[in-house]
């Protein structure tokens, strides 16, 4: 089957030090709690919060900037100091979807793709998606081939990312690991997973997509990875503000803990950028509609996104006014490792200020 991309060699662009790119994603996480923290008008809602205490002292404070720190305290000791945020709006540095749908299938189909396509991408079903995304594109270099792989909580990615035609592996929603030579972790997550409780039909907790994740880099040192994490988006459907937030908390933990690891090893260690964001936002007012997102949910079209990395100047949190969009980041991905990325569609320029020199 003929790929969609256009037929631009892949040319090498300017030096990178990266060799190796993470696009990691939060599910419905909004750009409010990241930069905020905990929200005033939830944290003590009994409605949405089992023990209003226990969620006050572990995520609550005075200020925003206390609170986003007890939150999501890996993003604002390091990425803060060393990388880069984008989205908050209080600064006028503005993230947004161009899709105009406003839900995941079409979010991860513009993060991956670098464009939007809201006349084929309207639902979340399980549909092969027609696009290539930068994934696909990059497995098809020399340079890449073999070293592509994907790891989502979401059931869906394998459709999104078009595992079959794309050849890229995905590990997503129940699937087990797979293959020869699996270690005991992996033999150990595959068993438990059959043995506890599955809160949601469609997506695994992150536990899992993490840890398959981790064993997967150590045995198989891919280039580029994408990762995904679901729990945010399930239980702020759910109405359940404290898990939402819990969830989120440890989401950042298990980022550091990737990132360390990176750190630790020889084939990423100063060579590795990691590329964060989310798939929608999630709307604010009237209170219950944190819970939603849409079309019809004002606000859900607001985003934000991260970078760290050898390559992206240590600007912190991007407080100049400006507008950045979800189709922004593949091309960004592919701009770090060196590589001319093209689509048959037009695609969202890369971050300009997340390169070297910018």
């Amino acid at each position: 089957m003929l790929l969609l991309f256009s037929a631009m060699p892949c040319t090498a662009q300017k030096k990178m030090k990266t060799e190796n790119v993470f696009i990691i994603t939060f599910d419905g996480y909004r750009w409010q709690e990241l930069f905020q923290g905990a929200d005033k008008a939830l944290i003590g809602e009994k409605k949405y919060v089992e023990d209003t205490a226990i969620l006050k002292k572990n995520f609550w404070a005075e200020t925003a900037g206390e609170r986003r720190e007890k939150l999501m305290p890996f993003f604002w000791s390091v990425i803060a100091k060393k990388g880069q945020l984008y989205g908050n709006r209080d600064y006028g540095n503005l993230v947004n979807c161009s899709n105009g749908m406003w839900f995941s299938y079409p979010g991860y189909n513009e993060i991956l793709c670098g464009f939007a396509d809201d006349a084929r991408i309207r639902s979340n079903d399980k549909l092969e998606n027609p696009n290539v995304t930068v994934l696909e594109f990059l497995n098809q270099q020399a340079a890449f081939k073999g070293k592509v792989a994907a790891f989502g909580s979401w059931d869906v990615f394998p459709f999104i990312i078009h595992e079959k035609r794309s050849g890229v592996p995905v590990n997503a929603g129940y699937e087990p690991a797979t293959g020869a030579n699996l270690s005991e972790r992996e033999k150990f997550l595959n068993v438990l997973q059959t043995e506890l409780p599955r809160p949601w039909s469609e997506v695994r907790m992150d536990g899992f997509t993490h840890h398959f994740a981790m064993e997967y880099v150590a045995k198989q040192k891919p280039r580029v990875v994408f990762l995904s994490f679901g729990e945010t988006d399930d239980f702020a459907h759910g109405g359940k503000y404290d898990a939402y937030l819990t969830s989120a908390h440890q989401t950042d933990k298990f980022i550091e803990m990737l990132w360390y690891e990176l750190q630790a090893q020889p084939a990423y260690k100063d060579k590795t950028t990691l590329i964060i964001t989310t798939d929608h936002g999630r709307g604010t007012e009237p209170l219950d509609n944190w819970r939603s997102h849409g079309t019809k949910v004002a606000g859900s079209d607001q985003i934000w996104f991260a970078v760290l990395g050898p390559d992206t100047p240590a600007k912190g949190e991007m407080k100049d006014a400006g507008q950045y969009y979800q189709n922004q980041v593949a091309k960004t991905a592919a701009a770090l490792l060196g590589v001319a990325y093209e689509n048959k569609r037009k695609t969202g320029e890369a971050i300009k200020p997340a390169l070297p020199g910018k």
